[in-house]
């Protein structure tokens, strides 16, 4: 899928948060600038959070309580780009949040959570840069 600016990209975010219905958990993958924190944002406003979502660079994991929305009570955005080990993201209490099935998790920087999500059932997304605004999304 394409698009062709972060309007767009939160968009597709909105879009495929429709199509959620708990238990997901959503890998990022992209080199920085691809996109990520801006489809995350999609994801969030699709499932009916109203706060703005920025990349939890430092805390690595923020929660997101969501009161309306049937099924899905959580929205977990991950940010593994600091981890330096996997098993970092369970100290954290990533393990709490995943496979949940009232809870979306979504991580960016998936790459370094391999070895953690090795037993869950993952959607990967890969974000790829065509220019300065237009991104390519794998699903």
């Amino acid at each position: 899928m394409l698009t062709k600016n972060a309007t767009q990209t939160k968009q597709l975010g909105a879009r495929l948060a429709k199509r959620l219905r708990g238990g997901e958990i959503l890998a990022l993958y992209g080199e920085l600038g691809a996109g990520k924190t801006t489809l995350v944002q999609g994801l969030a406003r699709g499932l009916g959070i109203k706060k703005w979502v920025t990349s939890p660079t430092f805390i690595l994991l923020n929660v997101f309580k969501i009161s309306h929305r049937g099924r899905i009570k959580y929205f977990i955005h991950v940010d593994a780009y600091r981890l330096k080990q996997a098993s970092e993201a369970l100290e954290i209490g990533l393990s709490d949040y995943l496979g949940r099935p009232d809870t979306v998790v979504v991580i960016e920087w998936a790459e370094k959570l391999e070895e953690v999500l090795k037993n869950y059932k993952v959607k990967k997304i890969k974000l790829k840069t065509l220019s300065a605004a237009k991104r390519v999304l794998i699903l």
